[in-house]
């Protein structure tokens, strides 16, 4: 089955607006089978053990069926990358027509972060603010921090990953004086076994990236099995991985949060649209192009080779 889904393989670079998590163009590899495209797109960095369960969710989007849909459209938040651009920050909050609920990055520089959320704020006192750190804290770090933020700019809905591991992160539950909920997602996409992790009094809402977790059936799985409250969130990815983020997104019994599933509009360019009307996103069929996008040669063999080591690492 694998060498079929191969041989369709097609790998597309995509440019960014700005920077993001270092990236300026995202490259990403396409299988098609019987249900569709599916995307494999794990960050360069990553090894084959981490990049393996992004090959198991192209897999499944392109050779499984669809869960039920439990609602037709998805409301999201918009996306804010670490920079004090001014003229960047306008456009992209105005690429999220309708969105009430923005996640911005921070951790790398303090007043800079608050010059940065106190934009997004001046949007409205009724905009829903998260902030994503992506365990760059410590646990005094955090505490620090996050006191600082809120009181120069207000309560957020929560704080994403403000530490890297979970002891730190359970520390900071018990520590911290402001009303503020913690999310956690690397300390779960990336550990070895994501049903091992313990998060009682580590964290108050679970992420749920459908590539990293190796697909739709074992994120709910995983959902299910921590029993909290998720955000269904996208890992930069081109149109056709939103739309299988999409999906998930709609198969979750309770969604209470708006969801990280916007990120096009950090793209230049892309694959198809997926239009934000009225803050949300509605599902329905792509209409795919992918002509003038393709990667040079070398590149397409670099991802062929990943995607067969990969394969390796799954046993098929």
């Amino acid at each position: 089955m694998f060498d079929q889904l191969l041989s369709t393989m097609r790998v597309i670079a995509l440019p960014m607006k700005t920077e993001f998590r270092g990236v300026t163009v995202r490259e990403v590899a396409l299988f098609q089978g019987e249900y569709g495209w599916g995307e494999f797109s794990p960050f360069l960095e990553y090894d084959d053990l981490e990049a393996s369960r992004w090959l198991a969710s192209a897999i499944e989007a392109a050779t499984k069926p669809r869960p039920s849909q439990l609602r037709n459209s998805i409301p999201v938040n918009g996306t804010i990358p670490a920079t004090n651009d001014k003229k960047v920050v306008e456009e992209l909050v105005a690429s999220y027509p309708g969105v009430k609920t923005f996640k911005v990055k921070v951790g790398e520089n303090l007043s800079e972060d608050i010059v940065r959320l106190a934009r997004v704020r001046s949007l409205g006192r009724k905009i829903n603010i998260r902030i994503d750190v992506n365990g760059s804290w410590g646990v005094d770090q955090a505490l620090t921090n996050l006191y600082a933020m809120y009181e120069e700019v207000g309560p957020f809905e929560y704080v994403e990953q403000p530490c890297a591991t979970m002891e730190e992160m359970r520390q900071l539950k018990s520590k911290i004086r402001i009303p503020l909920k913690i999310a956690a997602d690397e300390i779960v996409r990336k550990a070895a076994d994501p049903f091992a992790v313990n998060l009682e009094g580590a964290a108050d809402i679970l992420m749920l990236k459908v590539q990293p977790l190796g697909g739709i059936t074992r994120s709910l799985a995983i959902a299910e099995h921590h029993k909290l409250p998720v955000v269904v969130s996208s890992a930069l990815e081109s149109v056709v991985g939103v739309h299988y983020g999409l999906q998930l997104a709609a198969s979750v019994a309770d969604l209470n949060f708006d969801c990280g599933l916007a990120t096009g509009s950090l793209m230049s360019n892309d694959l198809g649209k997926l239009p934000i009307i009225d803050g949300a996103i509605a599902l329905g069929d792509l209409d795919i192009k992918l002509d003038g996008l393709d990667v040079a040669p070398d590149r397409y063999e670099w991802w062929k080779n990943r995607a067969m080591r990969c394969a390796k690492v799954l046993g098929i």
